[in-house]
């Protein structure tokens, strides 16, 4: 397993997308923690919680670094997909004839893909946070007032993003289709859903909504579950897509 995994992080370096989802990850994080900080001095401008509380510091975090997540699941379903678009996973399943192993080391790869670019994101995250923040007046402690909690989950939430992203790919096959309907489920249709008052009992156990409890990246008008809840619920979804994935990519002709 230990070398069917560091092939698959041989093929993921081997193109320019993992630099380009880390570009997009590291940026997102600094204009959303930039943004946030330079506008919590001014109520009609805040986007959150205030920042000299640990609500209003939790949802910087998880909001700020999040965006790694839902972007290596990005990665992660365009890779998978890849390879039954550019034909690569005839090859590779003629190398390794059992297929759920192959996947499997997928599911890994990206899951510790996940894990290492959530890190990056919330170690500059800090950088920029607690010297700026702490210029203000407001201090900020990664290990006091529950922060550490949020940033451990952030970091779980990443590598669960990765699991899912590689079992979507497998089901789904098709780069293009993959990647639409994920960001078009997560930013149009999840939020549309949560919006519908006859629907609230339910939306918190959506995936997006799930992740958003586990790392407590709270946003106004949206019921989430407590971080333990949703990390359960998120974990479910993540293990059902990639076994959803396995089954569907040993069963089906690659050809």
């Amino acid at each position: 397993m230990s070398r069917l995994i560091a092939a698959e992080f041989r093929k993921l370096l081997s193109t320019r997308m993992w630099l380009l989802i880390l570009v997009i990850s590291v940026a997102w994080t600094v204009f959303y923690t930039a943004l946030t900080v330079a506008l919590s001095s001014s109520r009609a401008g805040r986007l959150g919680p205030p920042l000299s509380t640990a609500a209003g510091q939790h949802a910087l975090f998880a909001i700020a670094a999040g965006g790694a997540g839902t972007l290596v699941a990005v990665m992660a379903m365009a890779s998978v997909a890849g390879e039954y678009r550019h034909r690569t996973a005839v090859t590779t399943f003629l190398a390794v004839p059992h297929r759920s192993r192959v996947l499997l080391a997928q599911v890994i790869t990206f899951a510790l893909a996940g894990v290492s670019y959530t890190l990056a994101c919330v170690v500059l995250e800090l950088a920029v946070t607690v010297p700026w923040l702490a210029a203000r007046g407001i201090h900020v402690s990664p290990f006091g007032d529950g922060s550490f909690v949020v940033l451990l989950a952030l970091v779980v939430a990443g590598a669960l993003f990765g699991v899912a992203g590689a079992g979507l790919g497998a089901i789904m096959r098709s780069q293009l289709a993959a990647v639409t309907a994920l960001l078009l489920y997560l930013y149009l249709l999840e939020p549309l859903l949560d919006h519908i008052r006859a629907l609230r009992g339910w939306t918190p156990y959506l995936p997006g909504v799930a992740a958003d409890g586990l790392t407590s990246a709270v946003q106004d008008g949206v019921r989430l579950l407590s971080p333990w809840a949703g990390g359960l619920v998120f974990t479910a979804w993540a293990i059902v897509f990639a076994i959803t994935g396995i089954i569907r990519t040993s069963r089906m002709d690659v050809t």
